[in-house]
């Protein structure tokens, strides 16, 4: 039994012992996947896919302030490699700190809605061309911390898009 307890002793001392993960200031992410490559068109969220990334950060300061009377700033931010918009923004929600150190880890998943088709020929974004049955974009993808560090930039794609 004696035996058993200075086991026990040891190993709470070691556990004790163990470094907060050393991640940058700077939030870093990584690309994780997606649940599908294909969705319909369409400006009435019409189809969305589920898109996942994992982050660190190694000041602890990601996601929205905690507030419930004053709007929260995006921290995500997704860039369509068509045409440059960066009008798809979301909110990573309040992440609190764990343990001595200040470092979190994690993964997000991020509902993206459809988009519209974008054609050359002169048809309405949205629209229905008879050259041009799909369409096909890419989403830069990156995220701010609260202190305004932003991470490095993910691909998120090819997305293929039914322009029907």
């Amino acid at each position: 039994m004696r035996q058993f307890l200075l086991f026990f002793v040891f190993v709470v001392l070691l556990w004790g012992c163990v470094d907060p993960p050393n991640y940058p200031d700077e939030p870093v992410i990584e690309f994780v996947g997606m649940n599908k490559q294909i969705m319909k068109q369409g400006g009435q969220n019409e189809d969305t896919m589920i898109v996942s990334f994992s982050f660190t950060d190694g000041d602890g300061d990601l996601g929205s302030k905690q507030s419930t009377t004053e709007p929260t700033d995006p921290n995500v931010f997704l860039i369509d490699s068509r045409d440059g918009y960066e009008g798809n923004t979301f909110q990573i929600p309040f992440i609190p700190e764990e343990g001595a150190g200040n470092g979190i880890s994690g993964t997000v998943d991020l509902k993206i809605f459809t988009a519209c088709c974008i054609f050359g020929d002169g048809t309405a974004p949205c629209g229905v061309s008879p050259s041009k049955t799909m369409d096909t974009l890419y989403y830069s993808l990156y995220i701010k911390d609260r202190a305004g560090h932003k991470s490095n930039e993910i691909q998120v794609g090819p997305i293929y898009l039914r322009c029907e």
